[in-house]
C-alpha cells in the first residue's frame, strides 16, 4: 500500500518530526490537532468552545487534502486540560459530527504542548476511491 503524508507547514511538524495527517490505503489518520491558525499560533485563548471549533476546522482542512471530509471520520479522540469544559467542547464536536456520530473518547490530560491550548483532537477516517 502506498503512504501519503500531509504537512500543514506549521512550526510544530518539522520541530517534532510528524505529519499532520497520513493516508495508507483507505485509512487517514489525522494527528492531534489544536486551535492554531495557518502559522501555528493559538486562537481562542481561554475559550474551550472556540478552540474545539478551530481544531475541528483544522481536521477538516487536513482531510480535504486527501479529498475526504468529516463525513469520513469514524473515530475521534479529544484531549482536554479541564474536563469541566466538556459541555462546550462536546457542543462543538456535536455541531460538526451530529449526523456522522463517530466513535469518540474524551479524556483529561495534565497539559498540552502550549499552555494556551485547552483541547486537542485527533481523528481516523476511512475513504474509498
Amino acid at each position: 500500500m502506498s503512504r501519503i503524508n500531509y504537512d500543514s507547514n506549521t512550526k510544530w511538524e518539522p520541530l517534532i518530526g510528524y505529519s499532520r495527517a497520513v493516508r495508507v490505503g483507505d485509512t487517514i489518520r489525522v494527528s492531534g490537532t489544536t486551535a492554531t491558525d495557518t502559522i501555528g499560533d493559538v486562537v481562542g485563548t481561554g475559550d474551550p468552545y472556540t478552540q474545539a471549533t478551530q481544531a475541528i476546522a483544522n481536521l477538516r482542512a487536513a482531510l480535504a487534502e486527501f479529498d475526504a471530509s468529516l463525513e469520513h471520520v469514524v473515530r475521534t479522540r479529544i484531549y482536554v486540560v479541564n474536563i469541566a469544559d466538556w459541555p462546550e467542547i462536546g457542543r462543538a464536536h456535536a455541531e460538526a459530527f451530529a449526523d456522522i456520530r463517530p466513535a469518540s473518547t474524551m479524556l483529561e490530560v495534565r497539559r498540552l504542548v502550549d499552555p494556551e491550548m485547552l483541547v486537542e483532537i485527533e481523528a481516523d477516517a476511512v475513504v474509498h476511491d
